[in-house]
Parts: C-alpha cells; structure tokens; sequence
C-alpha cells in the first residue's frame, strides 16, 4: 500500500515526523487546547531571540534533511537530501550552483512515502583513523529500515557505494513513523531511533514491546563484532541485555518517533523530540532503560486505548497542537556568536515553523519561549557545526515528493 492510500484509509495527513493525526489540525490553523499550562517552571535568564541567514541561496536541494560536517572538515557542508543523495559545499561561497556529490545510493533508498528516504547520517568520530559513514534509510521489497557502514575516500570528498555493510535492518509494517536519528554518543557507541512502525495509534503495542526494536532508542558498538557474527557487538551495560525476551540492542522504550535527537557537548545528556498522535508534542531527555510511555501515554497524558506499564519517565515539555503538529527535535546551543544563548536547547515544529527555547536550572526547564516563527519554511532538522553554530535544515513552502529547500545558520536577532 502507498502513503497516499494509507494516508486516506486512516484518514491521516502525514508529516516528515509522520503525526498530526487529526486532518483539520494542518487545515484550520492553531486549535483550541487547554488552559495554559501551570506547571511549575524554573526561572532564568531571559532566552533571545535569533534569526535564520540563508546559506548558498543559489544551489538546488531537494528536501534537504540533515546538514552536518566530516570530522577535520569545519569547511565543507554535508548535505543530505531525502531522495538518497549527500552533497559538498562551502557555505562561504553564495554564488555555488552545483555541488560535489559525496555519496548518491537513491537505487536503494525508497523515499516514495513522504516518511521514507535517507533519514539521517553520521561520520565515525575517530576519523581518519576509521573513515566510516552510517546511514539509515528505508528499502523496499520488503518494506524495512537500513543501517549501513559505507567507507569514505581518504581525502574526505567522496563515499563509496559499492561499499555498503549492511549493519541491522527492521523490517517496516507502514511506510510512516521510520524514525529516526543515528549518531554517536561521548561513549563512542551508536545510537539510532526507530518510530514505532507507523498506522495511527502504535496499533500493534511495538513501543512497549521489548521483543521488537520499534518505538525504541537502541545502542551498539560498531567498533566491533559480536559474538554470533553480527556486525556489531552489544554494550554489556545496555539494559536489557539477559532479559527473556528482550532485544539486547534497546537502550530506551516506549517512544513513538523520535525525529531528531542529539547529545548535548557539555553535560553529555541524550535529547530528543519525539513526535505525538492526536494532542501532543514532546520533548524528552533519554534515560538508560527509561520507559517513555507511548502508547499508554501522549506527553503527560493517558492515552486511550494504550497498553503499558509504569513507572514512566515525564517529558521535560511538551505543547499542544494548537501550536504546532510535528516536533522537530534540536540541540543545545553551545556556541559564543549568539549572546545569552549558551545552555539553551533549541527545537522546532515542522508543519508550523516556531522555534522554542528552554534552560534546564536544576533538573527543571524554563518556560519554552518562542525564538523565531518562519511559517513559510518545514523545519526538517537542526544540526550543531563544528564550529557550535546551528543549522537549519527546511523545506520551501510544501513537502510534495521531490520538493525544493533550504539551509540557514542561526543568528543573533537584529
């Protein structure tokens, strides 16, 4: 079945986070929710504003995802387009109108569902000394995601298709809610999210269920192999690992699809945005072994119908979708150019373009403060440089199947 058929069986609209599950939320505009909230917040310093400056106005992209650079290369943009291409440029060159292809696997990639492509990429943090990418992204016939090692040309520039290892694949029930994030912890394991298969509702309890690796954050040592020679070994501090029935890779459980993730450089704190069904949004920090309640619970709230058993770990916020339809988690901005903006993690609504911002102060956040509305733009990820800045990953004005877009660098308000 194709997203567009699906999407109308269960009369979802779908988003790159792949929510909004009630169709008037994206038509109508802000819908009427609760009273404000009254939770307790901390208090502190007030958070700025910021502003988006495009970068390389010249050069098409075709939904950009993720933009990120190679580690020694604070120079160069990698950018990575959903259809199964990652680009070179140098953002200081505005005129660029064709980029170096660093890497093209759109063959594989199955990007027909508006949630299914190249989803996210990461370099191996020990480069030179390991010149490795992973990628996750979705194949079809069957249906499934992918996790991939590809090794990449000494001098930086280039990805070897002919070069995949295919390192964990799960099989996919529906083309939305694939996740999902890849990246390396300060512990030098790799981490990945899986949505919790897709439909509307986790209608096959997989979030709760430690036998399968949806709705889960999972964590596994690439850097070795494990010892029934599968191409990655199982950390023995994982959580799960000796419990009947578990999978050993789950580091986390009951999310429903985490759409970007990212570990603070300071404090070394795992956050994430994980995308709602019918009301709610969340942010969440993630916990070794924390259960996060999908689908028992939608951010701080029972959900009906759900399956699961507590104690569940609370988000740190969330919001209601009169203010937005699909969370795009961020990062916490830890770099010097924007005043007052040290310590404050940063994320976004897709559909609505907001940007929020909030401090942590002793284990409690701040109230989220809108940053930046840029209604006109679907903010599809925000990714930390190597210099701290922040970029912007969005698409221009729709997410139609080979959709124009654009990256931003994040700066101070004028």
């Amino acid at each position: 079945m194709n997203l567009a058929l699906l999407a109308a069986s269960l009369a979802i609209p779908h988003t790159i986070g792949g929510m909004a599950e009630d169709s008037s939320l994206q038509q109508a505009g802000p819908q009427r929710g609760p009273k404000a909230d009254a939770r307790e917040y901390a208090q502190g310093p007030a958070v700025p504003s910021i502003r988006l400056e495009r970068l390389l106005p010249a050069l098409p992209l075709v939904r950009p995802i993720q933009t990120l650079q190679r580690p020694g290369d604070p120079k160069n943009l990698y950018i990575v387009e959903q259809p199964g291409r990652i680009l070179i440029a140098d953002p200081s060159d505005a005129a660029t109108k064709e980029a170096k292809v660093f890497l093209d696997i759109r063959e594989p990639v199955n990007d027909q569902g508006n949630e299914e492509g190249l989803l996210s990429v990461a370099f191996h943090p020990q480069w030179p000394e390991k010149r490795e990418l992973y990628c996750y992204y979705t194949a079809a016939k069957p249906r499934r995601s992918v996790l991939s090692r590809f090794t990449v040309a000494a001098d930086g520039m280039t990805a070897d298709p002919a070069s995949e290892e295919i390192i964990l694949v799960q099989s996919q029930p529906y083309p939305n809610h694939n996740g999902g994030t890849v990246l390396f912890g300060p512990d030098g394991y790799l981490y990945l999210s899986y949505g919790d298969g897709g439909a509307a509702n986790d209608p096959h309890h997989y979030a709760q269920n430690l036998g399968s690796l949806l709705g889960k954050i999972v964590r596994i040592d690439v850097n070795k192999k494990g010892s029934n020679g599968a191409p990655y070994a199982i950390p023995a501090d994982n959580p799960f690992v000796g419990k009947e029935g578990a999978k050993p890779e789950i580091w986390a459980y009951g999310t429903r699809n985490v759409w970007r993730m990212s570990f603070d450089r300071t404090t070394g704190q795992l956050w994430a945005g994980d995308v709602g069904q019918n009301i709610w949004e969340e942010i969440d920090l993630i916990e070794k072994g924390g259960n996060y309640g999908w689908n028992a619970r939608e951010g701080f709230h029972d959900f009906t119908g759900g399956k699961g058993e507590p104690p569940f770990v609370e988000p740190v916020v969330e919001y209601h979708h009169r203010e937005g339809v699909s969370v795009t988690g961020g990062v916490v901005y830890r770099g010097a150019a924007i005043p007052n903006l040290e310590g404050v993690y940063v994320y976004a609504d897709f559909q609505y373009g907001t940007v929020w911002g909030i401090r942590m102060i002793d284990g409690k956040p701040t109230k989220p403060t809108v940053l930046l509305k840029k209604p006109n733009e679907l903010i599809s990820s925000i990714d930390e440089m190597a210099d701290r800045s922040m970029i912007f990953s969005t698409f221009n004005g729709g997410q139609e199947r080979g959709n124009a877009g654009s990256i931003w660098r994040a700066v101070a308000a004028q």
